[in-house]
This record gives structure tokens, C-alpha cells and sequence, in this order.
């Protein structure tokens, strides 16, 4: 009696114990969708980073600072500047920290995109890292020196800083972020459990 209960306790059923590994194994669909996801991420991060670069090739090309061209009236001007600092100038003097959070922030922002389980997700992301790779660039490559180069700002809206492409790639990610994460859906998909 006693041997039937302890061996009641412990399945040896090959169908039961392989029915509940099963569930935890991604299915061949489920490894579909996150290739898709991951591809939406990869496209999206490529497409935005060459915008923000042919931007800045082409401001820099035409654009010459201190002469702002007027594009709609006063609303929106085209107005060359070279920022040695973070958002809205500031941070000036830390350039080279700044291209290091940047590199790391790239580094962590690849690493989630391998986890993507729902496209919203995917759309932030790949726009987060093509805004953050677009201003690294401009760090590694621009004037004055590898990880202390200026980035190139050339869109100026009444009473507010003059920003890029890149910038707005950010902005656009971050609201899609807060609004994942107000929803409750996790990179993965997931959606956390209300409380």
C-alpha cells in the first residue's frame, strides 16, 4: 500500500512526462511569428537609421550655420548646428560619457530585440536603436574626435531646441514604450496580470 502511494507521486507515464515538456518548447508557429517580429525590428531599425543619416549628409551639405532657411513661415526652419551635448545641449562637456551610455544602450536595446513577441514592441525598438545608433554615429565619426564628435541638429520649431531625425526616432519610441508598457504587454507579448 504504502509502495503504490510513493509510486503514485512520481509520474513514469512517458505520454504524461512528455506532454508537459512539450509545453514548454515553442512551437514551430510561435518560432515563425518571432522571426517576423524580429525582422519588423531589424527593418524598421535600418530603414529609420538611413533616414536620420541622409538627413545629416544632406543638411551638412546644403545648410551652412548660423543662416537658418525658413521651410513652413516661422513654424518649421532648417537651421545647422553642431551639439557637442545630449538632448536640448545639455551635458556639453560629457560627450565621451555619452557615446559610451549610447554604445551600451544600442548593445542592451539588440539584446531585448532577440526576445520580441508582439510588433508594437518590435516598432519601438527598432526605432529606439536607429535613433540612438544615428546620434552615435555622428559621435564616432564627426569632428572633434572618435567618441567626442559633434551631432549634427538641423530642424528648429518656434521656442524649442534644435533636434534631428534621430531625436524624433527616440521621442517616437519612447511614447510606444510607455504605451506597451500602460497596456500591460511585455516584449514578449506576454500581458502582465492586472493587480
Amino acid at each position: 500500500m504504502q509502495a503504490t502511494r510513493g509510486t503514485s507521486l512520481i509520474s513514469t507515464d512517458p505520454v504524461e512526462s512528455s506532454s508537459e515538456d512539450s509545453t514548454h518548447e515553442k512551437s514551430p508557429t510561435a518560432d515563425r511569428t518571432a522571426s517576423r517580429y524580429r525582422l519588423v525590428f531589424v527593418l524598421v531599425a535600418v530603414t529609420a537609421y538611413a533616414v536620420d543619416l541622409a538627413t545629416k549628409v544632406l543638411a551638412v551639405r546644403h545648410l551652412t550655420p548660423g543662416q537658418p532657411v525658413d521651410v513652413v513661415g516661422s513654424l518649421l526652419r532648417f537651421d545647422l548646428l553642431r551639439n557637442p551635448g545630449a538632448a536640448f545641449s545639455t551635458g556639453t562637456s560629457y560627450t565621451l560619457l555619452l557615446s559610451v551610455i549610447a554604445l551600451v544602450a544600442a548593445g542592451v536595446v539588440i539584446r531585448f530585440g532577440r526576445r520580441l513577441g508582439d510588433l508594437t514592441w518590435a516598432v519601438a525598438l527598432g526605432l529606439l536603436l536607429a535613433g540612438v545608433c544615428g546620434n552615435l554615429t555622428d559621435r564616432i565619426f564627426r569632428e572633434p574626435g572618435f567618441l567626442r564628435g559633434h551631432v549634427v541638429d538641423f530642424l528648429a520649431l518656434p521656442h524649442w531646441p534644435v533636434f534631428n531625425v534621430a531625436d524624433m526616432l527616440i521621442d517616437a519610441a519612447v511614447i510606444l514604450i510607455i504605451v506597451q508598457t500602460w497596456r500591460g504587454i511585455r516584449i514578449t507579448g506576454a500581458r502582465q496580470p492586472k493587480s
